[in-house]
């Protein structure tokens, strides 16, 4: 497997990690879906954007939007 990491990655390879990772499971459109628990919360890929920009990894990522959940 590739390495996903921002270092070893495109803008565009990060692009399509986050699409494949997101919405080749079901295909749906987010905007009102609860199916991978985001309840409704809106498009999560926007959620990925520092990723695919270059900003975050994709672990720093996940661990800022369950730290509120988790204790």
């Amino acid at each position: 497997m590739k390495s996903i990491l921002i270092k070893d990655t495109t803008w565009e390879e990060r692009e399509r990690i986050v699409r494949e990772a997101l919405f080749g499971a079901c295909g749906v459109d987010c905007e009102f879906c609860s199916g991978c628990d985001n309840l409704g919360g809106g498009r999560i890929e926007a959620i990925y954007q520092p990723y695919i920009d270059g900003e975050k990894e994709i672990e720093e990522i996940n661990a800022e939007y369950r730290a509120p959940f988790v204790r």
